[in-house]
């Protein structure tokens, strides 16, 4: 019989019987954002958006204003097969602008390929907010990707180089 016990647990004690947690409870764990946010702010919820996305933003010709719609957008996508699908109006009162300007810039975002509007319509016939496709995004960052991880191995290898006693060698040397 195999015995799972935490790290610096005697062997004893683990025959003895003694049942001892591998994780402290939850109640006294605190996850890293909540320790740099607070708790309060993390209650109020959080989106998940990648790195590659604020790193590439100049690569995806977005300006910050693009980059604040599909960040608001993210923010509405918690489910992969379900659309996000904010109203203009609230796009328009998380951004500060109107909701024609919004309306512009999902229309610049959709002609970049990033983002596909999806018409909504209710059972009676009336309209519903747009959804809104973000796979164009999501391509187009996994494009990216192996070039940005390029550069980032060689970063990596470059700093690890120069911390090496005699540090880095020069063009010619190599």
């Amino acid at each position: 019989m195999s015995i799972v016990r935490e790290k610096g647990v005697s062997e004893e004690a683990a025959k003895a019987g003694e049942i001892v947690p591998l994780r402290p409870a939850k109640a006294k764990q605190k996850q890293a954002s909540e320790k740099k946010w607070g708790q309060a702010v993390m209650k109020l919820g959080f989106s998940i958006v990648p790195s590659l996305l604020l790193r590439a933003q100049q690569r995806l010709g977005l300006n910050p204003t693009h980059l604040a719609v599909l960040l608001q957008l993210a923010d509405y996508w918690w489910d992969e097969a379900r659309k996000p699908y904010p109203s203009k109006k609230a796009l328009s009162e998380r951004l500060g602008i109107g909701p024609r300007q919004v309306q512009r810039y999902i229309a610049e975002l959709e002609a970049a390929g990033l983002v596909k509007r999806i018409e909504r319509r209710a059972a009676h016939k009336g309209k519903l907010s747009n959804a809104y496709d973000l796979s164009g995004l999501v391509e187009r960052l996994s494009q990216l990707e192996p070039e940005f991880r390029e550069v980032q191995a060689e970063t990596k290898a470059m700093n690890r180089e120069v911390s090496q006693r005699g540090g880095r060698k020069k063009r010619g040397e190599r």
